[in-house]
């Protein structure tokens, strides 16, 4: 008898496991770009928007509309790697300076940390930013940059600071699944 209730009770403990790893890695979905080069997961929920002011693709949550994630595709001077762009350090103010916060938004940008990695042969930057909205609100960014084809990639995700300690483990997953081709 104790033998079964022991049995039973180990494939309670693996069902509840088996679940909670399933639960850990859903919740996202994939989107590609084969044209463009590009694939990353983004949030279950969220939706496309369209938008003209330079970002290739962008997706925000349905309820928090703040949250968002978005791939900025730019053209590179005279062919150049990530690294003769800069260090993740260099490329991080410069990022900070044009596209977080160009001068006259009123935003300021502090980049927080910056690193590097390889995934495939591809090196990517990446990027953590505090920013501060001319309204006194504060965000949180996480980038990925790389350059592929001639081209540079920023893959930015965006949430409220006060939202943050909720979403960074998942905006951190969806910023590391971001890959160029």
């Amino acid at each position: 008898m104790l033998k079964k209730i022991a049995a039973f009770l180990l494939v309670i403990a693996v069902t509840f496991n088996l679940t909670s790893c399933a639960t850990a890695g859903a919740g996202l979905k994939s989107y590609v770009d084969a044209t463009r080069g590009y694939e990353f997961l983004y949030p279950n929920g969220w939706l496309p928007v369209k938008v003209s002011n330079g970002a290739d693709i962008v997706f925000h949550d349905m309820i928090e509309i703040s949250e968002n994630v978005s791939v900025v595709v730019s053209p590179v001077a005279n062919g150049k790697t990530l690294a003769e762009l800069g260090t993740p350090t260099e490329v991080g103010y410069k990022l900070s300076k044009s596209a977080i916060a160009p001068p006259d938004s009123g935003r300021e940008a502090e980049l927080v940390n910056a690193a590097s990695r390889e995934v495939k042969g591809k090196k990517y930057y990446l990027l953590e930013f505090a920013v501060k909205l001319p309204n006194n609100q504060e965000r949180h960014n996480l980038a990925s940059v790389a350059v592929s084809r001639g081209k540079l990639y920023t893959f930015n995700a965006s949430a409220p600071e006060k939202r943050w300690q909720k979403v960074q483990t998942q905006f951190e997953s969806v910023v590391d699944s971001f890959l160029v081709y």
